[in-house]
């Protein structure tokens, strides 16, 4: 009996299987980018793929017969069908993993898959399926966060089992690059808070993520009601419920823009403790973690950037918004969602509705400005500066010009007039005689 319609997946291989994903999430109704195939012979069902949609078939490993064609934003593989399909099943990760359908759309459902998918529950095949791809137990986590599917008792238990050989280096972990591709598809997905908790409770970042799983059991008091752990993962959650539109960068700023706190955590004379400098140690660990998993070189230095600025000030009159827009453009709005999500994720003593309601309006007011086109073109450019200052090339012009630039943004200048008088008054303070470089 057909359960699949197999046109939409045209062009077809003249025999074999669909397997895997691409099974799962067509019959969970979501959209499919990625199509796996067992063929009796890939190299001649990936060329004929690919003569039928006008590209061509290249083989990601020639030896083994795997071979790919990318068109039209669907990736589809084929690999050998080999002689016994449900062997090939029953060596996958996950029951609902472990799915196949034929050219007619008729199910091969070995291990009970179908029957998860109607529950919402993520079942391992075996407990040795996990081990034998290290990768397996982090893309449970990542699965059952994209999928909103509950681990079933024993899965949980063998994938902590296994992320605790792997913190403590009884077994080679995944690639880091592997890894870093499930962490980010973790948090890509709207459950992402919930994604990230369930990390921590499977022991995976102990496994993946040690400098974040130090922050457990680490107390703040004062405006949180939670450890630097909890209140994390609560503020990436703030931060997607609020915001599902973040990118990757600000969901891992959010995530790790409390990590420099179990470092910089320094106890007072009246024996009060605070953690001064975290900001910017969090900036560098942001880095250093996000290096290690390969993460593209834009997204590291943003994430960093974002963490290295989450305690700034918030403005409160219109001349410091002004002036606080002007400065850190290039991190907003980004920047903002990841205060208020660290700030909503804060209930503790310290904190309350009307705190939370100025902050918001004093948000606003930066938003406003935001929204305003910034200046095209400068009151006074280097030459100019040059000319007024008796100025040779160097750092000092470039100085001159940023004040120009932040006079005008703050409101206090508005014509070149205005500027050149502004200008003086700032070099004589400074000590600039003319002709200084």
């Amino acid at each position: 009996m057909a359960v699949l319609d197999m046109g939409q997946f045209t062009p077809l291989p003249r025999a074999g299987f669909l397997v895997g994903g691409a099974v799962r999430d067509t019959l969970l109704g979501r959209a499919v980018r990625d199509l796996d195939w067992l063929v009796p012979d890939p190299e001649e069902a990936a060329a004929a793929a690919a003569a039928a949609l006008g590209t061509r078939a290249f083989a990601l490993d020639a030896t083994r017969g795997h071979w790919r064609v990318a068109a039209g934003g669907v990736t589809r593989d084929y690999a050998p069908l080999g002689t016994d399909l449900e062997a090939n099943l029953r060596a996958r990760d996950f029951c609902a993993n472990a799915l196949a359908a034929d050219l007619s759309g008729a199910l091969v459902d070995p291990t009970g898959g179908r029957g998860d998918l109607r529950a919402k529950r993520l079942r391992m095949v075996d407990a040795a399926n996990l081990w034998a791809d290290p990768l397996r137990g982090l893309r449970g986590a990542r699965l059952a966060a994209e999928l909103g599917f509950d681990l079933e008792a024993e899965t949980a238990a063998a994938i902590g089992e296994h992320s605790g050989a792997v913190a403590r280096g009884e077994v080679p972990p995944p690639a880091a690059e592997r890894v870093g591709v499930e962490l980010s598809r973790l948090l890509l997905s709207e459950r992402a808070g919930p994604g990230a908790a369930l990390l921590h409770r499977l022991g995976l970042l102990r496994a993946y993520l040690p400098e974040l799983e130090r922050a457990a059991g680490v107390a703040q008091g004062g405006f949180h009601h939670l450890d630097v752990l909890a209140h994390s993962l609560e503020a990436l959650n703030q931060l997607t419920q609020g915001f599902p539109e973040a990118d990757l960068a600000l969901r891992w700023a959010t995530l790790l823009h409390d990590v420099g706190k179990p470092d910089t955590k320094r106890y007072g004379p009246s024996g009060r403790f605070h953690f001064y400098g975290h900001d910017t140690l969090g900036a560098e660990m942001t880095k250093d973690v996000l290096k290690r998993l390969r993460l593209p070189s834009a997204t590291v230095e943003r994430a960093s950037a974002l963490v290295r600025r989450h305690m700034l000030p918030i403005p409160k009159t219109a001349r410091e918004a002004r002036r606080f827009v002007h400065r850190r453009r290039a991190l907003l709005p980004d920047l903002l969602k990841l205060m208020i999500a660290d700030r909503e994720a804060a209930r503790g003593p310290l904190a309350s509705e009307a705190n939370r309601r100025s902050y918001r309006i004093a948000l606003s007011k930066v938003l406003e400005i935001l929204a305003e086109p910034p200046p095209k073109a400068p009151l006074l450019d280097g030459r100019a500066v040059m000319r007024l200052l008796e100025l040779p090339p160097g750092p000092r012009v470039g100085e001159a010009v940023r004040f120009v630039r932040e006079a005008e943004a703050v409101g206090d200048v508005s014509t070149p007039e205005e500027a050149a008088a502004a200008l003086k008054r700032y070099a004589a303070a400074r000590g600039w005689g003319a002709g200084a470089g």
